[in-house]
């Protein structure tokens, strides 16, 4: 087995807190019921989880192929059909990314793990949102966000893009997402994938991955 020397993470849910916990507290000031979000999105990307989902809404919006009032457009038309009222389209997106708390136990995970001498990257699927990079420089070697690179996970080709990036193979390389299509497709790949639930789980699986200490 190859000598693990590289860790890709993704964004949201992973260094932020539960995506669950955002879309809720979004759905909350909005006045949605979260069962009509889920439906929309169940909707939308149930059926197209590993494949390439050419004419679904959110992974065009994540390839940055429509642009983000176009697709507050329809979502909004899609909320608004499930709960029988009008839901404002715009700033529809932001509204929702402004929920996202960061989670700094798993960032500064990232920075021991790369001052510890492995390859770091960031591996995220973009609503058109605007990122908290603040600290990004020192974090990691690569940044792969999905809307910049025409690209989304689970696609094989926005994996091949992150390591290529981090000049490592798929063998050696640990990657950490929230939602398990994307560390099944990781792991088809032959990188060696971690469902992220928890800071204390991911830590010590990531510890007797790479054999290093990563918690402070």
């Amino acid at each position: 087995m190859p000598e693990l020397r590289a860790l890709l993470v993704d964004w949201g849910g992973v260094l932020t807190e539960p995506l669950e916990t955002a879309m809720r507290s979004w759905a909350r000031i909005d006045g949605i019921e979260f069962d009509h979000y889920t439906g929309v999105m169940r909707e939308w990307l149930g059926q197209h989880q590993g494949e390439l989902a050419l004419s679904n809404p959110v992974a065009a919006l994540e390839r940055g192929e429509i642009e983000v009032p176009h697709f507050e457009e329809q979502f909004a038309q899609r909320l608004s059909a499930a709960t029988g009222r009008e839901v404002q389209a715009a700033g529809l997106v932001q509204r929702m990314f402004d929920q996202f708390a960061d989670a700094p136990a798993m960032s500064g995970l990232v920075l021991r793990a790369r001052r510890a001498g492995l390859r770091t990257g960031l591996l995220s699927n973009s609503w058109g949102n605007a990122y908290p990079r603040e600290g990004w420089d020192e974090m990691f070697d690569a940044i792969v966000i999905s809307g910049e690179v025409g690209m989304r996970k689970p696609e094989p080709a926005i994996f091949h893009h992150a390591l290529e990036l981090l000049d490592v193979a798929p063998g050696e390389t640990v990657f950490v997402d929230d939602l398990r299509v994307n560390i099944l497709a990781a792991a088809e790949l032959g990188l060696v994938g971690v469902h992220h639930t928890s800071y204390d789980e991911t830590a010590a699986e990531l510890e007797a991955l790479f054999g290093v200490p990563l918690r402070e």
